[in-house]
Order: C-alpha cells, then structure tokens, then sequence
C-alpha cells in the first residue's frame, strides 16, 4: 500500500491532528444526542418529585425526602439497591465476587458494585498490582499458542494448498475471524441476555456485549440482577466464563488484524523504523580489546580469529575501523 510521502516531523502532528478531530467529532455527536435525552429525564424527574411531595404534603417533610433520597443514591452508588424486588440481591457472595473479581483483572470495571470496607480498598489494590501483570502474561502466552494455531497455520493452509497470495489470504482470514467474533461473541451472547434479561432490547444486549469484551464496562447494564434465586449463582459464574473468554477471542482478533501488511505500512508511515545507531568511539575501544582477546585466545588454541566480524553483524554492530599504523 503505497502511501504520499510527508516529511516525517509532520506525520506526527498530522496524526495528532487526525486522533484530535476524531475526539472533538466525538464529542459533538454525544452532546447533540444526549443532552436532550438528559434535559427531558431532568424535567419528568423533578415534576414526578414535586407531584410525589404535593401529594404527601400532610404527612411527609421535603427535608426528609431529600434525606431519604441521599441515603438511597450513596446506598444505590455501592450497588445495593432499595428497590423491594431486587434487594435481597447480594454484591458479595462467591459468584458476585468471582464476577467483580474478573472485571478487575481484566480492567473492564462495571462500576456496579465495588468494595464497601476500607481493608477491601486497600487488598483491591494490591490485587491488582499482582493480577494484572498476571493476566497480561497469561494473555500474552494463550494468543502466541493461538496465534499459531488460528492465525498462521490456517493463512499458510490458503496459500498452499489454494494457491492464494500469502497477503490476500491474511486478508481474507482476518475478516472471517473478524465476522466470526461478531457472530459468536457479539450476536449470539446478545440473543441469550435479550432472551434472559427483563427490559434488556436486542440493541441494549448487543451493546453490553461490545461494550464488556472491549474492557470499557460503563456499568448502565449489569446482567444477573433480579435473576432467579436457583439460577443466580450458574448465571453469574457462566457470564464470568464468558466474559474471559470473549476478552480473549476479542484480542486475538485484533492481533490477527495488527499483523496484515496493511497495517503494518499504515504504522510505518507515522512511526518509521528507527536506524540502529552507530557504535561510539567507547564501544569501538571496548571492540577493540575484545579482538584482542580474542587473537590471544585463538593463538593459545590454534584457532583463527574470525568469528568478531560475524559477531558484530549478527549483533547489528557496525565494524569498527581501528587506528593506523
């Protein structure tokens, strides 16, 4: 793929310049569709107020209700709810915590229900500290065995046996992995919690779904909740599974796509390979006596010294010329 040459001090800035048009066109789109939304959620919230307070004026103080409704939003903010159909749900048996236990070692982080005590701070911290290098040298080792089994070894497959371009074939693979995710991580998840979940839309389900297998995790939607006593356990642990999972079909993806020649040229363009540098004159010193070394070594064995030079080019080193005479 041939790109226009740029001098290269400028493809920076223009790439900045790209990312920062792109920030500021999102942010116009959120604010020209969300804040009417908000302003009407606004004005139906304060009217249900003032006809809640009119029509308890007798019996009920507005100072209490502003109490009442503080206890209720820090209580809410800590993911106990006070509504009568789903307060007996519990944050921290062992399948709620196995769930937020997998939200924070794999960053996505709902929001929904965090810890309460301050000894539950201070040992989440330090969870996190040792679990997500963790995490990332577990994900790290399964996408190179990955890699290797879904990635190279189907592209080599096409180009043999098929007699497809080694590029066309990445190509073609990486959007059948692509459309493959989508189908079976995305679409498919997003029909189960449609189906499960009371008041969840399809396009609310497929929205949780891409938004927790990309670790954005806004925490609006939150499934289990209000699910069946007898199921609530199997439902979470199986969501956790799946987030882990689909976390983990999501990254292989992307490095399948990281990988295409396209990519690759479109990276070199704004970030161009750097050229190594040429050793210093103390390196060269350093060379120097290693050769040296050497020569008296090989003299004492019988051997000839010819290996520095294949060093140095194995290593990347430039030779380096010694003195004169």
């Amino acid at each position: 793929m041939e790109l226009p040459a740029v001098p290269q001090p400028w493809r920076y800035w223009l790439l900045l310049g790209a990312y920062g048009l792109f920030l500021l066109l999102g942010t116009a789109v959120f604010v020209g569709v969300e804040a009417p939304q908000e302003a009407g959620l606004r004005e139906a919230l304060r009217g249900a107020r003032a006809g809640f307070v009119r029509q308890h004026q007798g019996c009920l103080a507005e100072p209490g209700l502003e109490r009442l409704l503080e206890r209720v939003l820090d209580a809410d903010s800590y993911g106990v709810s006070a509504l009568g159909n789903v307060s007996d749900d519990e944050n921290w048996d062992f399948s709620s915590a196995l769930f937020f236990a997998a939200s924070v070692l794999t960053t996505t982080g709902y929001g929904h229900t965090v810890p309460l005590s301050d000894g539950g701070k201070v040992f989440c911290i330090f969870y996190t500290l040792l679990g997500l290098p963790a995490t990332l040298l577990l994900a790290t080792c399964l996408l190179q065995r990955l890699m290797g089994l879904l990635t190279h070894r189907p592209v080599q497959y096409l180009h043999t046996h098929w007699g497809i371009s080694p590029g066309h074939a990445a190509l073609g693979h990486a959007a059948a992995m692509g459309l493959g995710v989508l189908g079976l991580f995305i679409l498919l998840p997003a029909l189960c919690f449609w189906a499960l979940e009371n008041g969840w839309t399809f396009l609310e389900s497929v929205y949780f779904c891409f938004i927790s297998l990309s670790t954005i995790g806004l925490g609006d939607y939150v499934p289990g909740r209000g699910s069946p006593p007898s199921l609530r356990h199997l439902y979470k642990i199986s969501i956790t599974c799946y987030l882990l999972l689909g976390l983990l079909a999501m990254l292989l993806a992307l490095e399948t796509i990281y990988e295409l020649r396209e990519v690759h040229s479109l990276v070199r363009f704004f970030a161009p390979p750097q050229a190594p540098a040429s050793p210093s004159s103390e390196d060269c010193d350093q060379l120097e006596i290693l050769s040296h070394d050497q020569l008296g070594l090989a003299t004492v064995c019988g051997a000839t010294p010819s290996g520095n030079q294949a060093d140095n080019e194995a290593d990347g080193r430039a030779p380096c010329d010694g003195p004169s005479g």
